[in-house]
């Protein structure tokens, strides 16, 4: 299990703040942290133990447990997940199915981490869960599991639910146990298009292909959050795991993003003394 070895974060004011003008940072629904992913250090944290909305951070969630499934054999790349009239009429982001449309496992995960598809999913939410709801409860059951003490799941998708509720420290932490739980399924963080029923779907964290060495994970917006993103980037035997909450746009957020990984990056930087 992963865990901080301390019970809050503190402000950035008091860790040396990085330098910027970024809206992003002086919105006061930011929160961040970057975490060297080799050993845990943290080298930068803001605001990590506040109370913030994932959004389609969610997904890193719905997707760890699809992976489990997969692992334990229960499904398989090729299963084909029925959409039901309750997840295709969901709200964009999404793919959009007519009725009693599938998507196989595979397309399935590729359609969360590229399009973060909102029907997509609350199908694998009910395939897995027998409802949506029921799944809900299994997430939140996992985020406490693997150390994640601050979040409450109510949905699979991460569209607004005032009781969906994370914080930036246990986003990082879902995002280093997924690399270290399922590294033969890591890959798909990295997926920056597929093709899906004739057409090609494309992704939106610009960071891929864009920032040497970035190589997931997840975006996510609603109103209430912010734009937020949890990032993995290696370069050599240098890993880090970053997180950025509450960006006044993606822009920002990216740049943000960007900016921490370049200070944060090199390996002669000064760690805040705390680990996971």
């Amino acid at each position: 299990m992963l865990a901080f070895a301390v019970s809050a974060c503190t402000t950035a004011q008091d860790l040396a703040p990085l330098p910027t003008t970024l809206s992003s940072y002086t919105s006061t629904k930011y929160a961040a942290i970057v975490v060297d992913g080799n050993n845990g250090k943290v080298l930068y944290q803001a605001a990590c133990d506040d109370v913030r909305h994932p959004a389609s951070l969610t997904k890193m969630m719905t997707l760890y447990l699809l992976f489990e499934a997969m692992e334990s054999g229960r499904v398989s790349a090729a299963t084909q997940i029925p959409v039901s009239d309750h997840a295709r009429l969901q709200p964009p982001t999404k793919i959009g199915f007519r009725r009693g449309g599938t998507i196989d496992v595979d397309s399935a995960i590729k359609a969360l981490v590229t399009k973060s598809a909102n029907d997509v999913a609350v199908a694998i939410g009910e395939y897995l869960g027998g409802t949506e709801e029921n799944f809900a409860a299994l997430m939140t059951a996992k985020a406490r599991a693997i150390g994640m003490r601050s979040t409450v799941f109510r949905n699979a998708s991460g569209l607004p639910d005032p009781e969906q509720v994370t914080t930036a420290r246990d986003m990082a932490l879902l995002g280093l146990a997924l690399r270290k739980r399922f590294p033969q399924y890591y890959y798909y963080f990295s997926t920056q298009s597929f093709a899906f029923n004739g057409r090609m779907i494309r992704g939106h964290n610009d960071l891929l292909g864009g920032v040497d060495g970035v190589d997931g994970i997840k975006t996510g917006y609603i109103r209430a959050s912010g734009y937020n993103i949890v990032t993995s980037v290696s370069r050599g035997n240098r890993k880090l795991v970053a997180v950025v909450m509450g960006g006044d746009s993606a822009r920002a957020r990216n740049a943000e993003v960007a900016a921490l990984i370049d200070r944060y990056m090199p390996e002669n930087v000064a760690t805040t003394g705390l680990t996971f």
